[in-house]
C-alpha cells in the first residue's frame, strides 16, 4: 500500500486517540451506574475526558474538512459505500452530540463541570430540573446508540481486514503495511535450448 492510499499520520493519530477515549468513556459510564462507591470519582473522571473528546473531535472534523480521505476501493458495492458514508455522519455527529448534551445537563442542574483543579467550565443552560431529566435520560440514549453505532465500525473494520482484505482497515492502521512479496515466475528457456531438447 502507497502512502497516498493512507490516512496521513495526523488523521491516525486522532482516530485512535478518540478511539481509546471513547471506550474508556463507555467504561466509565456503566461503572459509574454500577458502582455507586466509586461514582463521586468516576463522575470527575468523566467530566473532562468528554470535553476532550469535544476539542478533539472539532480538531478531528477541521482537518477531514481540509484533508480528503483515500477513497474507498472501486469494487465496493453502491450500498456499502453510503452506509459508511452515512455511519461516520453518525460517529461525528454523537462524538460533538454527547458532550454538549451532557455539559448543557449538567449546567441545567447547575452541577459544575471541573476540568482540572479551578478550572471551571460556565454553564450553558438555564438552571431547570425538568430539562436536566430530559437531557440525562436522551444521553443515555445516545450512550447506547453510539456504543450500537462503535460495533458496526468495528464489525465493518473486521470485514475489510480479515474478509475483503482490500486495504480499507490498513489505510488507519497506526502501522504502515508492507506489500506482499511477489515470487518471480522462472524464466522461460533459450530458444536454443528448446531446440535441442525437442530435437531427436
Amino acid at each position: 500500500m502507497t502512502e497516498p492510499d493512507r490516512f496521513a499520520r495526523p488523521a491516525r493519530l486522532l482516530h485512535w486517540t478518540m478511539a481509546a477515549l471513547i471506550l474508556a468513556m463507555l467504561l466509565i459510564g456503566v461503572a459509574m451506574v454500577a458502582s455507586l462507591a466509586e461514582y463521586g470519582a468516576l463522575v470527575a473522571l468523566h467530566r473532562p475526558l468528554g470535553i476532550l473528546i469535544l476539542v478533539l473531535a472539532g480538531l478531528r472534523l477541521a482537518y477531514r474538512w481540509r484533508h480528503a480521505p483515500p477513497p474507498l476501493p472501486a469494487d465496493l458495492p453502491s450500498w456499502q459505500k453510503r452506509a459508511a458514508h452515512a455511519s461516520h455522519i453518525l460517529l461525528y455527529g454523537l462524538m460533538l452530540a454527547m458532550p454538549l448534551i451532557g455539559w448543557a445537563m449538567l449546567s441545567a442542574a447547575r452541577y459544575p463541570v471541573i476540568l482540572a483543579g479551578s478550572v471551571v467550565l460556565p454553564p450553558i443552560l438555564p438552571q431547570d430540573p425538568m430539562l436536566y431529566a430530559a437531557l440525562r435520560r436522551l444521553h443515555t440514549a445516545l450512550a447506547y446508540g453510539l456504543f450500537a453505532l462503535i460495533l458496526a465500525h468495528l464489525a465493518a473494520a473486521l470485514l475489510h481486514a480479515l474478509i475483503r482484505r482490500d486495504g480499507v482497515f490498513a489505510s488507519m492502521a497506526p502501522w504502515r503495511s508492507t506489500p506482499a512479496r511477489t515470487t518471480k515466475a522462472p524464466k522461460r528457456p533459450s530458444r536454443s535450448l528448446e531446440s535441442l531438447i525437442r530435437s531427436p
